[in-house]
């Protein structure tokens, strides 16, 4: 798996809450399964990716 640097977290980190504030709180929702099934289909890897959704989960 590629890791992202410090800048390149910080510019998505960036781009999505511009993309959330574009989405409108009433899209976010749908905004962000979109988003994750896009990703997850670029991931090309189901398992890394329900890792992933059970380490996002964490500490909510």
């Amino acid at each position: 798996m590629n890791t992202l640097t410090v800048k390149d977290l910080e510019r998505v980190y960036d781009l999505l809450a511009e993309a959330l504030d574009q989405a409108t709180p009433a899209k976010a929702e749908l905004f962000l399964t979109k988003l994750a099934l896009l990703s997850a289909q670029t991931l090309g890897d189901a398992g890394v990716f329900a890792e992933l959704t059970r380490s996002a989960l964490q500490d909510l």
